[in-house]
């Protein structure tokens, strides 16, 4: 069994246009406003309509292209299923829910994530968030341009839906005869949810699985001591079974195969981050004065909400395997050390 990474579509389609890229399914790419500039949807064929599966983020450029995509689709949704909370995957779903009567299918975790942040509930608001990445060393002009951009979260999503259908590890969605297994994972999200058809041979993976990039892993202000990594960890390893020649439709980048290599690679991305935070550690750090040692790069305010959360959850991660002390100072900072 060949262990290599194979790529069998090296073009991506341009919304609105759709690419069918196994019998009944067909693929939509979405423009981000962001470094990470795209975000890929799926269409199952459904009896006499169509399932969807992610919906791209909630902005009037992404609305624009639905309604072409909708005309040209000739069919109606008969699902809406949402991966997990985040805007570029959950921006539209009521909206399209509310224009075409197709439920919304996500897991309850995700669904109620979702509500707290646009809320602004508490330990998911930005006060929150602000007082978290304080303690971690972020400094207050860092802190005052992540500030400025308000709720983003609502500006992504602009409305949510009042009921879901619940999607829940081990369900199986019937979508055009065929059999979707729900696996959860986590560490990305509370709950998100890959959709794998062992009679088509395809995954849809969302971001548990992704090509070329490892997805963001951090640590929320509501459970500040969460081993993120550990989780997601174990997470990749429940895809590690799936036949290497089932073909991973991932949210970004391009379709693939090879889940074990892809899954070995992640596992040793992470392990050497892990490596490179420890030897870093000497000496007591907090988790802003580590954030060069992972992003060796200019962040802006977008990226640097990421990027600290995913060092604060490397270090958590670390201390759960006894591999680093936490060091909660008088004044509040947490830093923390690696222990030989």
């Amino acid at each position: 069994m060949s262990r290599l990474i194979e790529y069998p579509f090296t073009l991506a389609p341009e919304a609105p246009a759709l690419l069918e890229v196994a019998a009944g399914v067909r693929w939509l790419r979405m423009a981000l406003p962001w470094s990470l500039n795209h975000i890929n949807l799926w269409l199952l064929d459904d009896g006499e309509g169509v399932a969807l599966v992610d919906t791209g983020l909630g902005d009037p450029p992404s609305r624009g292209l639905w309604t072409a995509v909708l005309e040209q689709l000739g069919s109606p949704l008969t699902k809406i299923i949402a991966t997990h909370y985040h805007p570029d995957h959950l921006g539209n779903a009521e909206w399209l829910s509310a224009a075409t009567g197709a439920p919304i299918w996500i897991s309850m975790a995700e669904y109620l994530l979702a509500h707290a942040l646009h809320a602004q509930t508490s330990g998911f608001d930005m006060a929150s968030q602000h007082a978290h990445f304080q303690r971690h060393g972020l400094d207050a002009d860092r802190l005052a341009k992540m500030n400025a951009r308000g709720n983003i979260y609502r500006r992504g999503v602009p409305t949510l839906p009042s009921h879901y259908r619940r999607l829940i590890d081990g369900d199986v969605l019937e979508i055009g005869g065929r059999g979707w297994h729900a696996i959860a994972g986590y560490g990305h999200s509370p709950e998100h949810i890959a959709l794998h058809c062992a009679e088509a041979g395809l995954l849809i993976s969302g971001d548990m699985l992704l090509p070329r990039i490892s997805t963001n892993i951090s640590v929320p202000a509501a459970m500040p001591e969460e081993d993120s990594v550990g989780r997601f960890l174990s997470s990749l390893e429940r895809f590690r079974p799936l036949p290497a020649d089932t073909l991973v439709l991932p949210a970004h980048g391009l379709p693939f195969r090879g889940i074990p290599a892809r899954v070995d690679q992640l596992a040793a991305h992470h392990a050497e981050r892990d490596a490179t935070m420890l030897a870093a550690m000497r000496e007591c750090r907090s988790a802003a004065e580590l954030l060069p040692v992972l992003f060796p790069r200019e962040l802006d305010p977008h990226q640097l909400m990421f990027a600290l959360g995913e060092a604060i959850a490397h270090l958590n991660h670390l201390c759960r395997q006894g591999r680093a002390q936490r060091i909660e100072e008088a004044e509040g900072l947490i830093r923390y050390q690696a222990l030989d």
